[in-house]
């Protein structure tokens, strides 16, 4: 069976391809686009497909759009009531309108496509199917979707078995988690459906003064769901304006709705393993990206694994979409092999782009010794290697590496990308020290939890340390990243720290490097030292000292 999936309602359109069962490829249409989330989710954007990512799919399996058995649209507009509430419920008739014309649109972006094989899946069904389908043990154990919003829900709870999902509660709108979280990111500045993890980050500088409010507009009901009345937030807190240095205040009432956040999910995951007994839970939807909130869960909830895909996002429904209709076709699922299924060039593609740049560049005997070294002397390094990730994070494919060791490298990271300064870089680990250096879930391979720093490893790594101790921990495994895993023992070998700064390889409003012109554009604009793209290495004082 070969399955297409799309998302494209709301936010970050993207495709992903199936093929009996096995995850082939997937992208985001934001990395071809170069426009951050591929569009706003407005109801007048509802008819745009992500057609460069669906054609992208196809061609890395050498199939025309006439070749697929079907095509999964992660949105079933079936579903839509009339008179629906919602901060954009005015426009829902445009949305469904255009979610119903889907299989046309499709057909007119990708010639040879039939309309008629486009199949609608709910989109919370597809949430859950890219969580627990795609999971290392496909098919079996609990599943939790929280966004902010799909066709007339905001939650999915359920579990599988067999491949097999059964709803148990389904939370309706308008009470939704994550739209409450979407509103206090916007009165604290940010942009919503965008920002909510400056939000989280924020949150470390605060206390939770305002919980006791907060508790009173937002609660679990005790039957599966959960209640969200209206907050005024300006009651509580005057609103930021977008550029406007945050205060304590802001702070506090971003530690506040994160606490209540935690304590609900708590809530709803307890009445879930209640009802199953399952010692697995599987995490999807926006909600699913913090990864604060996913570590409490891991640490206090009541199952032994939590795991949560790495598009955890509406871009994961296009990969769930693909597998749910895959399962009910009667495709054996397998796990999904990584996050790396995005697109590659070999040696040869790369060179060529080089060369057509007309900028000086090595190839080393020893690329893993020539980077290390670098960062072993506090240089930054731009790290391009095989295949572009899936979902949010870069996870040492499309990256900018640096020491940890020196506490100004946060400041002076975010100064490069052009990110606000409340906001944390990121470690990546090699998975036989993870255990040494942090405490927390583990292994860690999709940066979708925190860890404790431990006490000892603070000073020594103080770059990768929130304000709040911990630290968005990518553990590293051998067997699936071989030449990560030899740059983390090579820079080891230089400095005795098992640690490397890993941040996303972009600049602040733009997606995460994709293909080499972005690779070189970010490379000739930011002070980074070192390029790593592919075998070949390109250092910046060769390229500005001409």
């Amino acid at each position: 069976m070969r399955v297409l999936g799309i998302n494209a309602v709301f936010h970050d359109p993207s495709a992903a391809l199936v093929i009996d069962g096995r995850v082939v490829a997937a992208a985001e249409e934001e990395r071809f686009s170069r426009r951050k989330h591929g569009k706003r989710p407005v109801p007048f954007s509802a008819w745009e497909p992500p057609e460069k990512a669906a054609r992208w799919c196809l061609q890395a399996a050498g199939l025309e759009p006439g070749d697929l058995d079907a095509v999964a649209y992660s949105y079933d507009p079936r579903l839509v009531e009339p008179g629906m509430k919602g901060h954009d419920a005015q426009w829902e008739h445009l949305r469904t309108l255009y979610a119903q014309r889907a299989p046309f649109f499709l057909a007119a972006a990708l010639p040879g496509l039939d309309p008629g094989i486009v199949r609608f899946v709910p989109h919370h069904v597809a949430h859950a199917a890219s969580a627990a389908l795609a999971a290392p043990d496909p098919g079996e154990g609990d599943v939790l979707v929280l966004d902010g919003r799909g066709e007339i829900h905001s939650h999915l709870a359920g579990t599988y078995s067999g491949g097999n999902l059964s709803p148990l509660y389904a939370q309706r709108l308008p009470h939704s988690l994550g739209l409450m979280y979407e509103e206090l990111t916007e009165h604290l500045g940010f942009l919503r459906s965008s920002d909510e993890y400056k939000v989280m980050a924020l949150a470390a500088h605060g206390r939770p003064r305002f919980l006791d409010e907060v508790r009173v507009h937002v609660r679990a009901t005790g039957d599966g769901g959960f209640a969200v009345d209206r907050i005024d937030w300006g009651a509580l807190v005057k609103a930021r304006r977008p550029g406007e240095e945050w205060t304590d205040d802001h702070a506090d009432l971003a530690a506040s709705v994160q606490v209540r956040l935690e304590e609900v999910l708590l809530d709803l995951a307890g009445w879930l393993h209640r009802r199953t007994g399952s010692r697995r839970l599987a995490l999807a939807g926006g909600v699913a990206l913090n990864c604060v909130a996913n570590s409490r869960l891991a640490e206090s909830g009541p199952y032994e694994e939590v795991w949560v895909q790495p598009a955890a996002g509406d871009a994961g429904t296009a990969l769930g979409a693909a597998l749910h209709v895959a399962r009910r076709a009667g495709d054996r699922i397998e796990p999904m092999p990584g996050a790396d299924l995005g697109r590659r060039w070999d040696e040869a593609e790369l060179a060529a782009w080089l060369d057509a740049a007309r900028i000086p560049y090595q190839r080393p005997d020893d690329l893993v010794a020539t980077v290390a070294d670098a960062l072993a002397r506090d240089q930054l390094a731009a790290w391009f290697q095989g295949r572009g990730e899936w979902g949010p994070r870069a996870l040492g494919h499309r990256s900018l590496l640096a020491h940890p060791g020196y506490a100004d490298n946060v400041e002076r990271l975010n100064a490069v990308k052009g990110r606000e300064q409340f906001r944390p870089v990121a470690p990546m680990v090699s998975a036989e020290h993870a255990a040494d250096v942090f405490e927390g879930p583990l292994p860690s391979p999709y940066m979708t939890f925190v860890h404790r720093v431990r006490p000892g490893w603070r000073d020594r790594i103080p770059a990768v340390v929130h304000v709040d101790g911990t630290a968005r921990v990518q553990t590293v495994s051998r067997a699936d990243e071989p030449l990560l895993a030899d740059l983390l023992d090579a820079f080891r070998a230089r400095t005795g720290l098992p640690v490397l700064v890993n941040t996303s390889l972009n600049t602040a409003g733009r997606p995460i490097v994709d293909d080499p012109r972005d690779a070189l554009e970010c490379f000739g604009s930011a002070p980074i030292d070192l390029l790593a793209i592919g075998p070949f290495v390109v250092r910046r004082r060769e390229v500005f000292a001409r």
